[in-house]
């Protein structure tokens, strides 16, 4: 919703660059997609490391932090 409203804003300030942003916006998130997947890669990637490093202290007894 605040981003409509920016966006609204804009339109009443400047109704070619509000329109510009419009036609580019679906251009800027498919480019945006290759990064997300790289940020999901790697945050599985070191949840993996995480497990796999308190895996003995796991199969030894020891607490869970926090808990």
């Amino acid at each position: 919703m605040p981003a409509f409203l920016l966006w609204c804003l804009l339109f009443v300030l400047c109704w070619p660059v509000a329109l510009l942003a419009l036609v580019l916006w679906p251009f800027a998130w498919v480019l945006s997609l290759p990064l997300r997947l790289l940020g999901v890669t790697f945050e599985a990637l070191f949840a993996f490391l995480k497990a796999l490093l308190m895996l003995p202290a796991r199969l030894l007894g020891g607490r869970r932090p926090g808990g």
